[in-house]
């Protein structure tokens, strides 16, 4: 039988090809149609060599082209694709045929209960253990470890035989395999390590989750917080966690990343990642109480070409400017709008005033003689100072701290100096004057135009020198509730059918001790179910009092606006 179809295809390399396949198809019409072979009990079938038997081949092969050519017609080039798969599986030797067969499907599987829940980590990158690569990509579910491959050549097929594991995932089709028998194990008992690989939201479920008030339980028996879980510290990322625990408290940027088709559009790996992450908190089935946040933070090393990496203490301030500014990047729509710049941006007047020796010197410094004396809209020249008139989009708002006092008190000990918020909040008044030195000397006055659903504050406590940098120790007093912003900066009248809303609540605080270049981040986060405050530091995760929030060192600030 071998020897007639090596003639047959030795006829359609010559060039009659069309000829060779109207005499298989003459053949497959005079023999009687058999059906395809029915699957064997016997679990050792996989490995049976096929080389030798030719009449099993040659049913295989025409109940092939009965089934209708859909393989053929994948390989694009019709029942030809099918003829090459098979010369080329000969000429390896251990190729019997496998990928034109039907996967063969069984739901007594009689390694289902070596399947070890305990050991499953699907947070950290899906790389095959021995080749590193991230092709084709499986997780034995005996031992934990990722493997590649499914083929008698593969490192997951060389595992299954080495160490006996027999039963693994594909980690990105989800479908589940006993090797080296190689059928597909279709049972629903494992569909909670496909909800834990992959987990997944319903629109309802997505809708209904600020009212959930139920714990969850991990495998080893602890409870848990879905959206309140600990975050892994993989070498000083505690930047990224308190970030990342603050985001996840802005409602429509967890909803809007909880559902993937919402960014399906998207090519960047940071934003899947984020959506991934983002998942994986609020997940209720988690096998764990704890997220790592490693495909995470490789994403970021890369968007960000290592300006913010595992290892390295970075200031959250920078990063999450870097992230919202990114993920709008990555997100937005051609009218420049995305869901980042819906929940954060706001917009502010400012007012410059320049001396007019400054600005004489500008203008000479620069190459257009005419560039310097081109105002923006209302700029207006006096004698002695030009005012500029500008609106810009922010994301947040810094506040500047009152200097701290330079000389001890009596019992050798530093005051902390104590500041209310509304006294560093008077410089968006649109009447305290700012100095600012670059790009050069001026006056800056600042009024807040438009006010965002989330208002970000950040507080400057770090200071650097020409020495070192200095944090500045001013506890900073602010309300958890209610933050009235209208009684302390002029806010722009609303239009005719539009209510003010100036009414901001605490939604997450984050912390720095220590001190500056060393300590660490923490942050207080809100749940809103049951409206109580959570202190979460990495992995541990402590419900803690809201008149604690505000007796520490707040650096970062998230507001949500009452609606």
């Amino acid at each position: 039988m071998s020897s007639k179809r090596k003639t047959g295809d030795l006829v359609s390399e010559e060039g009659f090809g069309s000829e060779a396949k109207r005499q298989r198809v003459v053949e497959v019409e005079e023999s009687s149609p058999s059906p395809p072979p029915l699957p064997i009990a016997n679990p050792l079938s996989g490995l049976a060599n096929y080389d030798d038997d030719d009449e099993e081949e040659e049913e295989e092969r025409q109940g092939a082209e009965q089934n209708g050519s859909g393989k053929g017609v994948e390989n694009g080039n019709g029942g030809q694709g099918i003829e090459e798969e098979e010369e080329e599986e000969e000429e390896q030797g251990y190729g019997q045929g496998r990928r034109n067969r039907e996967v063969e499907r069984r739901r007594d599987c009689p390694y289902l209960d070596t399947v070890n829940r305990q050991v499953l980590d699907f947070d950290f990158e899906k790389f095959c253990s021995v080749s590193l690569s991230n092709l084709n990509v499986y997780a034995c579910l005996v031992c934990g470890k990722y493997y590649q491959g499914r083929g008698k050549k593969s490192h997951a097929y060389t595992h299954s035989l080495e160490a006996g594991h027999h039963v693994y995932i594909n980690l990105q089709t989800e479908q589940v395999y006993c090797l080296p028998d190689g059928y597909e194990i279709d049972d629903p008992s494992l569909d909670d390590i496909r909800h834990v690989l992959n987990p997944r939201f319903a629109r309802e479920q997505v809708e209904q989750l600020d009212k959930n008030k139920q714990w969850s339980r991990a495998l080893d028996g602890s409870d848990y917080l879905p959206g309140m879980v600990g975050l892994n510290n993989i070498k000083e990322t505690d930047f990224v966690n308190v970030t990342i625990q603050s985001l996840m408290r802005v409602t429509p940027l967890r909803n809007f990343f909880l559902i993937p088709e919402n960014y399906k559009h998207s090519k960047s790996p940071l934003v899947h990642r984020f959506g991934e992450l983002t998942r994986k908190i609020w997940h209720t089935r988690n096998f764990k109480g704890q997220v790592s946040p490693h495909e995470f933070l490789q994403a970021i090393m890369k968007a960000s070409k290592k300006r913010f990496r595992i290892g390295a203490q970075s200031d959250p301030v920078e990063f999450i400017s870097w992230l919202l500014n990114t993920l709008h990047a990555d997100l937005k729509t051609k009218k420049n709008r995305s869901i980042i710049y819906d929940c954060f941006q706001g917009e502010l007047e400012v007012v410059k005033e320049i001396h007019n020796k400054a600005f004489l010197e500008k203008k000479e410094n620069s190459d257009d003689q005419h560039a310097a004396s081109k105002l923006t809209d209302g700029g207006i020249e006096h004698d002695a100072v030009v005012t500029e008139t500008s609106r810009m989009p922010f994301l947040m708002l810094g506040l500047d701290l009152p200097p701290p006092p330079l000389f001890k008190d009596v019992m050798e000990k530093n005051i902390i100096p104590q500041v209310p918020l509304f006294n560093i909040l008077k410089k968006f008044d649109g009447e305290t004057i700012t100095e600012v030195v670059r790009p050069c000397i001026a006056r800056m006055r600042y009024r807040v135009t438009r006010l965002p659903q989330y208002l970000i504050l950040h507080m400057r406590r770090f200071t650097k020198n020409n020495f070192f940098v200095e944090k500045n120790p001013t506890l900073v007093n602010f309300p958890v509730k209610n933050l009235e912003l209208k009684d302390y900066i002029p806010l722009p009248t609303p239009k005719e059918n539009q209510k003010l809303r100036s009414k901001y609540d605490l939604i997450a605080n984050i912390v720095h001790d220590g001190k500056p270049g060393e300590g660490y981040y923490r942050v207080f986060v809100q749940r809103k179910s049951e409206e109580l405050w959570y202190e979460m530091q990495d992995l541990h995760v402590s419900e803690t009092l809201p008149q604690m929030v505000a007796l520490s060192e707040t650096y970062m600030q998230i507001y949500e606006q009452h609606q």
